[in-house]
């Protein structure tokens, strides 16, 4: 960890217009989870903005916006290269930019959904996935952290990841279910609120959570050391 990088991640992750779209995702959520629990007299109405646009997409959407912005613009405008001439572990720049992008993801994903989910109803169920939120959002985090460090359309690959991995397969899959990062989160929130459900185990889902943090944020150092030793993007 190194606190220069994770001031000047910092810099680049708030001093880019991306940021005001990382903000627009989760408040337009509360937003239109508050109208539906207002003009609806079903007090359970509002859930499914939880369960099929907050958690699902939002939370990612935010996941991969704030990774590429700590890593992406440097990787695209080559500037990358001025920073790993220094003397820093490149796994110690991999961790500092991780650290800023999970913070984000955490403060403005999660925070959102656990928001959008009070205002759904609240109770338990908001524990369960604010619990979720956590652990898929760290997970989210430094996937695509690595999936910046690996290519310089890290968004638009996000975004696939999301809308038919996620989205799709994951979600309607048992089988795929298996490597969803969304159903692992849905898991290990249920651990502590019974009214969240996924076809994983919990051991899974905790092994495979710890597995794909550690293995990204790992893969993002080893690529960097590669970037500086053969030109790479």
């Amino acid at each position: 960890m190194n606190g220069t990088i994770i001031r000047l991640a910092l810099q680049a992750l708030l001093g880019r217009r991306r940021i005001w779209l990382l903000l627009a995702l989760p408040l337009a959520l509360i937003g239109l989870t508050a109208l539906i629990r207002t003009l609806s007299s079903d007090p359970d109405a509002a859930w499914p903005m939880i369960s099929f646009l907050g958690y699902p997409l939002v939370l990612p959407l935010v996941a991969v916006l704030a990774a590429s912005s700590v890593l992406g613009p440097e990787v695209d405008d080559g500037s990358i290269v001025y920073l790993l001439s220094k003397p820093v572990s490149r796994h110690a720049i991999a961790i500092s930019k991780w650290l800023v992008a999970w913070s984000a993801t955490l403060v403005v994903g999660s925070l959102g959904v656990f928001i959008a989910s009070l205002v759904a109803g609240g109770g338990s169920q908001s524990v369960g996935w604010l619990v979720a939120a956590l652990a898929a959002g760290t997970t989210y985090s430094a996937l695509f952290l690595a999936l910046s460090a690996f290519t310089r359309h890290a968004v638009v690959a996000g975004l696939i990841f999301v809308l038919i991995w996620e989205g799709l397969a994951g979600g309607f899959l048992s089988g795929v279910a298996w490597l969803s990062v969304a159903q692992w989160g849905i898991q290990i929130g249920h651990s502590v609120s019974s009214s969240l459900d996924s076809p994983v185990n919990l051991t899974w889902a905790l092994l495979a959570s710890l597995a794909v943090t550690v293995g990204g944020v790992w893969f993002a150092g080893d690529r960097l050391r590669s970037f500086v030793l053969t030109g790479d993007e």
